[in-house]
């Protein structure tokens, strides 16, 4: 079996009222880039191997009950950054009671992100 160069991965896909203002956010308070082409109705954000994908949605709500989850060893870089960076809400970067370090940000609209690693790589 020949080692696949484009190997599988999931990337979530959250909900945004706003194109204009995620792609704003996730580039000038996270750091991510966008991936072209600009679009209207919907948004491809990456930072290494984090990809993240929004679509256009009217309703405002939708986002106050969408996450995803970004597990690795890079989230104790990423929180001095955005500590750094002054990211409104950002949350201590603290171990949790299932034992995973984390910490949270959730962006203008409500998604929340959360980041974790195993102790031992935080």
């Amino acid at each position: 079996m020949q080692p696949v160069s484009d190997p599988a991965r999931s990337i979530p896909i959250l909900p945004s009222p706003d194109i204009a203002e995620s792609r704003a956010f996730y580039r000038d308070r996270l750091g991510f880039e966008t991936v072209a082409p600009d679009m209207d109705a919907y948004l491809i954000v990456r930072r290494g191997e984090i990809e993240i994908h929004f679509w256009l949605t009217p309703d405002r709500d939708l986002p106050k009950v969408s996450s995803c989850y970004i597990r690795g060893g890079e989230v104790s870089r990423l929180h001095a950054e955005f500590s750094e960076r002054a990211v409104p809400g950002l949350t201590p970067f603290s171990v949790r009671p299932w034992n995973m370090k984390e910490f949270y940000v959730h962006d203008p609209h409500g998604n929340l992100l959360r980041f974790g690693c195993i102790p031992e790589e935080g």
